[in-house]
């Protein structure tokens, strides 16, 4: 018997501006994520307002998916995949975000890849939008304009009706309560924009993805759409009830976007607090049925860490998941980047999106970055094994002591690519590296790394392995 359920969804997830590369390419144009520069040691990414000769920007290259597709997805393949999750740009399809007609050019590459995975007997996830807006939607303010939602929508329903019936699951915006702590990758708002401007463009995200949810649903009555979730979960720094409060009010925060997505409404308290600050979002008449209508089917969600919070966890939060609370947890060991490390905290936040929504969970994101050594052509990556068999340990206790419903569970990412936090290469999540550095520069060559053959026991064994290893069965 099993340790997880019959049919789980097993696999890995990427992100189109962090493997795609050929960034002008067959008629793509740029996207927000294009603007973005490599971090500089200790500073966050620069996004600038013309691409600049002298910066390097990550995303131009990237690991050049787009030329190794067939032989990425063969590996994906003989690691055992039975799911995939993988973005389509935007401005593959409407370059400048707000064309009259679709890129044949753009639709024909991404056919190439979903027929590939069906080849392989792998299920397609597809992100509708994973931080990259088409930079020629600027001129309308990106996603705090309300015309924004239609372009979205006409490029959305142009995808769902071009992949009917081969792929069956969406996910309508990667990481869409990251509009509270990076709001620019989420959107093309600028960190520093006015609170008005960035519910604004929350609020227009949520709308588009509760009309798209039930378009998604009129055109095939068997797709099944999500919204996914940055795994922002935190723990009270003391019993004191202030700092319990101190962590309530920062899960609120976040936890605001898979309210509405998954309940159709903006929930009272996130009401009383645009009240307290004198924001009037631009509803319109329908908006309110939209959102109602417009509930999700399952949750999915990115999981890399725990926070600290309490009294002190004031103010803008900043920062893709390494945040700045306040507080640090000193049970935790961390990571070379300095994110902590907590399998536990894993189940614990499926408990708490389970008991929140009583809807479906799906992991969608789980890695660790490392700087993994190439020695005499391989790479003996035993902390990346380490770190993901003591997640599925605790996914494992989530599921058959907890009663939590989860649907698969995909890393991040199966194959090395450029972080978004840093736009590094050398912090690498994958089980398969490739040769390429911080700068572009290498041969691009696969190589399977030790985490890869571990992964694909685990698959093979649909987890078992998690069990048989430690007693030699295998």
């Amino acid at each position: 018997m099993s340790i997880f359920p019959e049919n789980f969804l097993w696999g890995g997830s990427t992100s189109a501006e962090q493997i795609e590369g050929a960034y002008l390419t067959d008629n793509k144009l740029l996207s927000t994520a294009d603007m973005m520069t490599l971090a500089k040691k200790g500073k966050s990414r620069e996004i600038t307002t013309a691409i600049e000769e002298k910066k390097f920007y990550p995303t131009h290259k990237a690991i050049d998916f787009y030329h190794h597709y067939r032989d990425d997805i063969k590996l994906f393949a003989e690691m055992g995949f039975s799911s995939y999750r993988f973005s389509i740009a935007w401005t593959r399809i409407f370059p400048h975000g707000d064309d009259n007609s679709p890129n044949i050019v753009g639709l024909k590459f991404y056919d190439e890849v979903v027929n590939l995975c069906l080849k392989y007997k792998i299920t397609p996830i597809v992100t509708l939008q994973h931080f990259d807006t088409p930079m020629g939607l600027q001129k309308y303010g990106f996603w705090e304009s309300r015309k924004v939602v239609d372009f979205y929508i006409k490029f959305a329903t142009t995808v769902l009706k071009h992949f009917k019936g081969r792929v069956k699951y969406w996910l309508t915006f990667n990481e869409i309560n990251n509009m509270t702590t990076m709001p620019w990758n989420a959107g093309g708002i600028s960190l520093n924009a006015n609170q008005d401007t960035k519910e604004f463009a929350a609020y227009h995200q949520l709308l588009a993805s509760a009309k798209v949810v039930k378009i998604a649903h009129q055109i095939d009555s068997g797709n099944k759409v999500g919204m996914m979730y940055n795994g922002h979960f935190s723990y009270p720094a003391t019993s004191n009830p202030k700092d319990i409060i101190g962590n309530q009010e920062f899960q609120k925060k976040l936890l605001f976007y898979a309210d509405v997505q998954a309940r159709g409404y903006y929930p009272s308290y996130k009401l009383k607090e645009l009240e307290r600050n004198n924001i009037k979002l631009p509803i319109k008449s329908g908006d309110i049925t939209s959102l109602k209508e417009g509930k999700v089917d399952f949750i999915s969600f990115s999981y890399y860490l725990t926070h600290v919070c309490g009294a002190k966890t004031k103010g803008v939060i900043k920062g893709l998941n390494g945040l700045d609370t306040g507080y640090t947890n000193p049970y935790l060991s961390k990571s070379e980047w300095g994110w902590p490390i907590d399998p536990e905290g894993l189940r614990y936040g499926l408990n708490l999106l389970y008991d929140r929504y009583q809807l479906p969970l799906m992991i969608v994101e789980n890695g660790l970055g490392s700087e993994d050594k190439v020695v005499d052509g391989q790479i003996h990556d035993p902390y990346r094994i380490k770190y993901i068999r003591e997640h599925l340990l605790q996914l494992e206790k989530a599921i058959n002591y907890d009663g939590v419903e989860v649907l698969g569970y995909l890393t991040w990412g199966p194959i090395d690519l450029v972080s978004a936090s840093t736009g590094e290469m050398k912090k690498r999540y994958g089980f398969i590296y490739v040769d390429v550095d911080n700068l572009g520069q290498g041969t691009f060559a696969r190589l399977r790394k030790d985490s890869f053959y571990w992964y694909k026991k685990v698959i093979q064994t649909n987890g078992n392995y998690l069990i048989t290893e430690k007693r030699g069965d295998c």
